[in-house]
């Protein structure tokens, strides 16, 4: 963090007077963006995002043939002008911008996009999200390696500027779909270039190498320091981008990122120190924001490791976390206690099933599994990454598991890019993990569980929960449709392959000056229509 200090903590002195202001206002009247962002980018590959620190940057460095309206989150045009759709929404028509370019000033055509959703699905590119894109037609089966010809895949250029997809499902939010980064172009001569076709995490990422589509282009990237993006001068819509810099800091600790925002150091934060939260709620509360957030904190659960492949110790788990206390007295920022995976009232679904029970029906699975009273249960691990706000919710959950069933858990926490390898490899018992819907549909939580999906780090799969998951993709009404996906309720409720704790909200610090930066229940930034409006004078 020193070099992050030495970069913030240069003052910049003001012309004529003398006096040191802060880089917000700095940043205010050079229209330079400075946003806190919880940790160090795994990586600037679309295709192989795993996190949210990613998409933040991903969002302004890319864009995808439809983006979200900010306000509404209803999918609006983007690097598509506009788009067609059959009358049984499985052929999907997009119309792209003739005048688009990469960032290097290369036209953007329809082959791009082609060829960028064939690496997508590349097996060795290993993309976590490419199941998003499983609606079509021979996708699955490409990524799977049981295809090898790409031209069967539903994917075609029909002239240089025409796109065309082919569904095998009804899927009225595809348009939706192609707002999520998997789904982003890739400039296939750089990639090329540096080995990035075939495979991930190559240094076509780095600044000076990275090309991209979106409003804005990588110009440095100092590890634990500082991301810098400048505008894209060959975007569609240029003209209209007002900021001239964003800069993402790595910022671990909320504790540290709170006092550089009081310091006049970032104009926003990713979140807010626990113990911070009713000072501001009381003092500061212009500063402060919370606000629905379509997501879901839980404990990733590994079922391959004894004995936490028997469903009677994982339920034993969930009935014995107090979710209302951990609400009410941890995190204190509005969270609902989740009691089921899948977030309640999206688009309109009511559950049909969750996790009922209490620490007595608790005490009895686990000695039906072997453990009276937490006898001869061995000591697991509880992983989660470097922060202020997953450690004391660890904390109480280990103390709530000794209390309740007497068995012991040690707590691991690791810095952000060693955490997500420990659980894409598997390298844990249980972890803190949280799942942010893509848009508003309960199939975006129901289909991380599916034994193909490469954010399903449990090891655990159904049979019967994969059939009613497809069948429920194939359905063409909401009514059929969610009537299978309440089944699927049933399902996790009864086998818990992860522990839900709470519905999240975000918190975090934002200061006026910062505009065109509507709340929204997907933190969804438009970093085109940002800008900085420096505040009157006092008088």
């Amino acid at each position: 963090m020193r070099s992050l200090f030495g970069l913030l903590l240069v003052a910049v002195l003001c012309a004529g007077c003398g006096r040191r202001v802060t880089p917000v206002e700095d940043g205010n009247r050079r229209q330079i963006l400075h946003l806190g962002n919880f940790a160090d980018p795994s990586d600037l590959d679309p295709h192989t995002n795993r996190g949210v620190p990613e998409s933040r940057i991903l969002n302004a460095l890319f864009e995808g043939l439809a983006t979200l309206d900010p306000n509404t989150l209803e999918p609006i045009p983007g690097a598509a002008e506009r788009w067609e759709v059959s009358e049984q929404a499985t052929r999907w028509r997009f119309f792209l911008r003739k005048d688009a370019k990469w960032s290097n000033g290369d036209p953007i055509t329809a082959e791009d996009w082609v060829w960028s959703v064939q690496r997508m699905l590349t097996p060795t590119v290993a993309s976590d999200y490419a199941n998003m894109t499983f609606a079509i037609v021979n996708a699955l089966e490409y990524q799977t390696g049981k295809l090898k010809d790409f031209s069967q895949v539903g994917v075609k250029a029909l002239d240089r500027h025409t796109l065309e997809f082919t569904l095998k499902q009804p899927t009225p939010g595809f348009a939706s779909i192609c707002t999520i980064y998997v789904l982003f172009p890739v400039h296939r001569p750089t990639l090329e270039k540096f080995g990035g076709d075939q495979r991930p995490y190559t240094s076509w990422t780095r600044a000076g190498n990275h090309v991209s589509n979106g409003p804005f282009m990588l110009k440095d990237w100092r590890v634990s320091t500082v991301v810098s993006l400048v505008p894209n001068p060959h975007y569609h819509s240029a003209a209209q981008v007002r900021l001239k810099e964003i800069r993402f800091y790595p910022i671990e600790s909320a504790d540290t990122e709170e006092r550089m925002f009081r310091a006049g150091q970032l104009h926003a934060t990713a979140e807010v120190p626990l113990a911070k939260l009713d000072g501001y709620r009381k003092n500061d509360p212009g500063n402060l924001r919370i606000t629905p957030y379509y997501g879901t904190y839980f404990i990733d659960v590994n079922t391959r490791r004894p004995p936490l492949n028997d469903p009677r110790v994982r339920r034993a788990l969930a009935l014995t976390v107090d979710r209302t206390a951990l609400c009410e007295l941890v995190t204190r920022g509005g969270q609902m206690p989740a009691y089921s995976f899948n977030f309640p009232g999206v688009g309109g679904y009511q559950l049909g099933g969750k996790i009922e029970g209490d620490a007595n029906e608790a005490r009895r699975l686990l000695a039906e599994a072997g453990f009276p009273g937490g006898q001869g249960f061995p000591k697991l691990e509880f992983l989660f990454n470097t922060s202020e706000a997953h450690r004391p919710i660890a904390e109480a959950v280990q103390q709530m598991w000794k209390k309740e069933l007497g068995i012991d858990i040690a707590l691991a926490n690791q810095e952000w890019k060693v955490y997500l390898n420990a659980r894409k490899t598997g390298d844990f018992s249980l972890a803190r993990a949280g799942w942010i819907a893509f848009y508003p549909d309960p199939d975006q939580f129901a289909s991380l569980l599916h034994s193909k999906s490469g954010n399903n780090y449990t090891g655990w799969g159904n049979a019967d929960y994969d059939r009613l998951l497809e069948e429920s993709q194939r359905t063409p009404t909401n009514d059929e449709r969610f009537a299978l996906l309440r089944q699927l309720d049933v399902i996790f409720a009864r086998e818990v392959p992860l522990i839900p704790v709470y519905f999240y909200t975000r918190i975090f610090l934002l200061r006026p000056e910062v505009k065109g930066f509507p709340p929204n229940a997907q933190d969804f930034r438009r970093y085109r229509d940002i800008y900085l409006e420096a505040p009157a004078p006092a008088p």
